[in-house]
């Protein structure tokens, strides 16, 4: 015979103030990994127009350069990056059997030290934006 459970509503949003931080650390795992991906296909289409004439890769970067939206996408891009490989290398040692207590710490660090290189990174690539 078999039993059935309460799961609770599947519509039941306000359970993400439960989540810990392991919990969000999965999650923006999972979202960098496919924004990554998604990422990989706009870089091919872009470096699919190199083979279609001599000046038509060098115009279409130039032309994407000049938008202030590409910049600040390019440093979302770069965030999102920067956590992922930071994240994954936690993980790493996290699956090594380093840091296993200190979990929620290392993701807090991980986030911290992405903010600190993405701010740092802004006036490069801003450079040249309001120009």
């Amino acid at each position: 015979m078999s039993q059935s459970y309460n799961r609770g509503l599947i519509e039941d949003f306000g359970r993400w103030r439960e989540f810990t931080a392991g919990m969000w650390a999965w999650i923006f795992h999972k979202f960098t990994g496919w924004v990554l991906i998604g990422y990989l296909f706009t870089h091919i289409a872009v470096l699919s127009t190199a083979t279609a004439g001599d000046t038509v890769y060098t115009d279409t970067l130039q032309g994407l350069e000049g938008l202030l939206i590409v910049r600040v996408m390019e440093v979302g891009l770069l965030a999102v990056a920067v956590f992922h490989i930071i994240n994954g290398v936690r993980l790493l040692f996290v699956d090594l059997g380093v840091g296993l207590e200190s979990q929620d710490k290392s993701f807090y660090v991980s986030l911290v030290v992405t903010a600190v290189i993405v701010l740092a990174s802004v006036p490069t690539f801003m450079q040249g934006a309001f120009g």
